[in-house]
């Protein structure tokens, strides 16, 4: 299987230029020109590494670093950029950055630091499968939008389907309101608050015909799918 990369670049020229190369090298990759836009497609898809500039619009590398480490703290996760100073590899690294490389570089080096960092990671597993998920008497096709139970299937929306998905990797803990909004909608505010809790109320019916499942609000923070054993 292919590994999957989450290439976050504001210059397109750029963006376009590494994309082509690691695909010439058999990777698959998906380019983000901001880190607003990366955000969502992280919670959109599986990656195996992301490689993130650091000066980025709408969110920079660091704050989306720091947001993806809040879902998965083991992705590896590689900074580009034009900054040389100690602290600022510093920060990188504080924020649950892996390796650290300054533009401009040789393509060969950076090859060999994603090689380095695919080595702790294992992609020979069953991505099908892992698109399909238990969720007590339900199965969740999150690739197909798909919620299936004994007793009918429903068609998801794509909204849906991803706030389901993040519930799903938070499963049984806190997923704050902030994550969920910045992530199926790339921004916060009122409005996009109240139509979260809209999605919120048509989720929880879909559920119903198991009470083992629950989504509970937690006041003043957010979310919680709960599901008893």
């Amino acid at each position: 299987m292919k590994a999957k990369i989450l290439l976050a670049e504001d210059d397109t020229n750029l963006g376009f230029v590494i994309s082509d190369q690691l695909k010439s090298e058999g990777f698959s990759v998906t380019l983000a020109l901001d880190g607003a836009e990366a955000f969502q497609k992280f919670n959109q898809d599986k990656f195996h590494i992301c490689i993130f500039d650091v000066m980025m619009p709408k969110k920079d590398g660091f704050s989306l670093a720091k947001d993806i480490r809040n879902i998965d703290k083991d992705i590896p996760i590689l900074f580009l950029t034009a900054k040389s100073m100690t602290e600022d590899k510093i920060e990188g690294f504080e924020v649950g950055g892996d390796d650290y490389l300054t533009k401009p570089f040789d393509f060969q080096e950076l090859l060999m630091r994603i090689k380095a960092l695919l080595k702790r990671v294992n992609i020979s597993s069953d991505e099908a499968e892992e698109k399909k998920i238990s969720l007590s008497s339900y199965i969740f096709d999150s690739e197909n939008y798909k919620l299936a139970h004994a007793n009918f299937e429903k068609s998801l929306t794509k909204k849906e389907a991803q706030i389901l998905v993040i519930l799903c990797k938070f499963r049984n803990q806190v997923v704050s309101r902030e994550i969920v909004m910045n992530a199926v909608w790339g921004q916060e505010d009122y409005f996009i608050g109240r139509s979260l809790d809209v999605f919120i109320t048509k989720l929880r019916k879909y559920f119903s015909e198991d009470e083992k499942i629950q989504i509970s609000n937690i006041h003043g923070i957010g979310f919680k799918l709960e599901i008893a054993d």
